[in-house]
C-alpha cells in the first residue's frame, strides 16, 4: 500500500474528455452519415499522421495570443520538432505538395481523426476532439467553394439536424482585405489582429471587438488583450461594414448589391464577384439563404484562409448540466487557402474545404437533448454458477458469438443476483443460465432481460413478480442460438 501522500490524484487534464460507449457512438453515427455525404459528392478518403513536423504546420495557429503553445508539441531524437496536427488541412497541404505529380487534379479528399489544440477550453470546446474534412486542391472556381457549402449543408442533415438547425454563413476575406487597404491598413501583423477582432463579434458583440480594434480589451478574468490600435475613423468603417447588410434578413444577392455600395477597392470587387459565383451555384444545388448566407461578420481565426470563408452556427437551444443556457455558437467551418500548398512548393496551388467539429457538435446534441449515441446494448450475459462448468459456458459464448451475437462470461466473483444486476445495468438483451441440472438435462434457461425491464414500469407487487419469472423459459440446448437471436433481434 502507498502512503496518502504519494498517491496521485485521479483527474483528466483539463480539455481532454472520457468518452465511454454512447459518447463514441454519437460520434462514429456523425462520422458515417457526414462521410456518406462526402462519398456521394465523390471524395476520396485519405489519413495522415497525428504528427507532422513544427516547421509543415507552420505559423497559423488557431491561439493567437498563446502563439508558442498553440500546439503540443516534442522534439524527435534527431532533434526536429513534431507537433500533434491542430487541424486535418495543414497536414493535406504537406500531402499535396509530396504527391502532386501523382495526384489526380483537382485533388478531392476528405479525412477524419483527432486533432489537439493547446488552448484554453470551455463548453463545448476541447483540447482533443475529432474533426471530419472535405477539401478540393487544385481548383480555383467559386463553384468549388459552393459545392463544399452545400455539402456541409447536407452533411448536418444527415447528422440529425432539422432543416435550420445550422446555418451555414458566408464572408470572402478580400472583402476586409479592400477595406483596410482603402483605410491605408496594410501592415501583416496588424491586419490579422483586426481579423482576429471581428472573429469575436457573436461572442463579444460591437462593443467587444471595438475596444480589440482600439486600444485593447480586458476580459472579466482581468486579462488584457491589447488591440489593433486603428484610428477612429477606420473602426467606424469596419462598424458600417460589418452591420451594413442585415444577412440574416436578406436573400444573399441583396446582401452582395449593399456590400457593393461600400468602398473596398479592386480586391473588394474582386471577392463580390466570387460571392455572386458562389450565390449562383448555391442556388442550382438547392441551397437556400435559410440555410446558406452571406454574413460580413466571419472571417475565421487561422491565418492562411485566402478568399472565401464559411462558418456554421448552430440554431439548437442548449443547456448544460444545470439546466442553465450555453452557446455553443460554430461547429463547423473553413474557407478557401490558395497558399498553403504553396509554402512546400513555391508554386500557387489554390485549394478550399470544410471541416465538421464532430465532437463539438456531439456535445451540442447532447445538451439540446438529441443524445444521437442512444442506449448502447451490451452482449448476452451467461451467468457463471460453478467454476467446474466453466468450460460449458464458454462453450455457450463461443456459440453465440459464431452466431454473430455479442457475448460474455461473467467473470467477476459475485454470486447470482449481482450476476443479473451486472448484466442488468450494462442493458444486456439477455442472460444464460447453464447450472448442473441444465447440463444433464440437455437445456438451457434463458432471461429475456428486455422483456423484463418492459414489464417491470407496470409491476406493484414484488412477491407475484419472482413467482411468475417473465421472460424466463427453458428450452433445448440446440434451440440457444435461434431463441436469443428473437431476443436481440426484437431489441433493435
Amino acid at each position: 500500500m502507498t502512503s496518502d501522500a504519494s498517491r496521485p490524484e485521479a483527474r483528466a487534464p483539463r480539455g481532454f474528455a472520457d468518452r465511454r460507449a454512447r459518447d463514441l457512438a454519437a460520434e462514429r453515427r456523425i462520422l458515417a452519415a457526414v462521410s456518406a455525404v462526402y462519398e456521394r459528392y465523390g471524395f476520396e478518403a485519405l489519413d495522415t499522421g497525428a504528427l507532422e513536423y513544427a516547421d509543415a504546420l507552420g505559423k497559423f495557429l488557431p491561439d493567437a495570443d498563446r502563439p508558442n503553445e498553440g500546439v503540443f508539441a516534442l522534439q524527435d531524437d534527431d532533434e526536429q520538432w513534431m507537433a500533434l496536427r491542430y487541424d486535418l488541412t495543414a497536414p493535406l497541404a504537406r500531402f499535396a505538395a509530396q504527391n502532386w505529380e501523382t495526384l489526380p487534379k483537382p485533388f478531392r479528399r476528405y479525412a477524419f481523426g483527432t486533432v489537439w489544440r493547446n488552448e484554453k477550453p470551455g463548453p463545448g470546446r476541447f483540447r482533443e476532439f475529432t474533426q471530419c474534412d472535405a477539401d478540393t486542391v487544385g481548383s480555383s472556381r467559386p463553384e468549388a467553394d459552393a459545392e463544399i457549402v452545400a455539402m456541409a449543408v447536407e452533411g448536418f442533415d444527415a447528422a440529425g439536424l432539422s432543416r435550420g438547425q445550422a446555418v451555414l454563413k458566408i464572408n470572402n476575406r478580400k472583402l476586409l482585405d479592400g477595406l483596410l487597404a482603402e483605410e491605408g491598413v496594410s501592415e501583416d501583423r496588424r491586419k490579422l489582429t483586426v481579423l482576429r477582432a471581428i472573429d469575436k463579434y457573436d461572442r463579444l458583440g460591437w462593443e467587444g471587438v471595438a475596444a480589440l480594434l482600439g486600444p485593447g480589451r480586458l476580459d472579466e478574468s482581468g486579462d488584457f488583450t491589447k488591440g489593433a490600435e486603428l484610428p477612429f475613423k477606420t473602426i467606424a468603417a469596419i462598424e458600417t461594414f460589418l452591420v451594413s447588410a442585415g444577412a440574416s434578413n436578406l436573400a444573399r444577392s441583396k446582401v452582395i448589391g449593399v456590400l457593393a455600395g461600400l468602398p473596398m477597392g479592386a480586391a473588394g470587387q474582386e471577392a463580390l464577384g466570387e460571392l455572386s459565383a458562389i450565390d449562383s451555384a448555391l442556388t442550382a444545388l438547392g441551397v437556400g439563404p435559410d440555410l446558406a448566407r452571406i454574413d460580413p461578420t466571419v472571417v475565421r481565426g487561422l491565418e492562411y484562409y485566402t478568399g472565401a470563408v464559411f462558418e456554421a452556427e448552430l440554431m439548437l437551444e442548449t443547456t448544460d448540466e444545470r439546466g442553465q443556457p450555453v452557446r455553443f455558437g460554430s461547429v463547423g467551418g473553413g474557407g478557401r487557402y490558395d497558399d498553403l500548398v504553396a509554402r512546400f512548393t513555391g508554386q500557387p496551388v489554390p485549394a478550399t474545404g470544410f471541416s465538421f467539429g464532430v465532437s463539438r457538435l456531439a456535445a451540442a446534441l447532447r445538451a439540446a437533448g438529441r443524445d444521437l449515441g442512444g442506449e448502447v446494448r451490451g452482449p448476452v450475459v451467461v451467468i457463471a454458477f460453478d467454476q467446474q462448468h466453466m468450460a460449458e459456458y464458454y462453450a455457450v459464448a463461443r456459440e453465440l458469438r459464431a452466431a454473430g451475437i455479442s457475448a460474455e462470461v461473467y467473470l467477476g466473483s459475485s454470486g447470482m443476483k449481482a450476476q443479473m444486476k451486472y448484466a442488468d445495468r450494462r442493458l444486456s438483451p439477455a442472460a444464460v443460465m447453464l447450472g448442473g441440472d441444465e447440463i444433464a438435462a440437455g437445456t438451457v434457461t434463458v432471461k429475456d432481460l428486455d422483456l423484463g425491464r418492459e414489464l417491470a414500469r407496470g409491476v406493484s407487487d414484488n412477491s407475484q413478480w419472482r413467482e411468475q419469472r417473465p421472460g424466463q423459459a427453458t428450452i433445448p440446448r440446440g434451440e440457444l442460438v435461434a431463441f436469443v437471436r428473437r431476443i436481440v433481434e426484437g431489441g433493435r
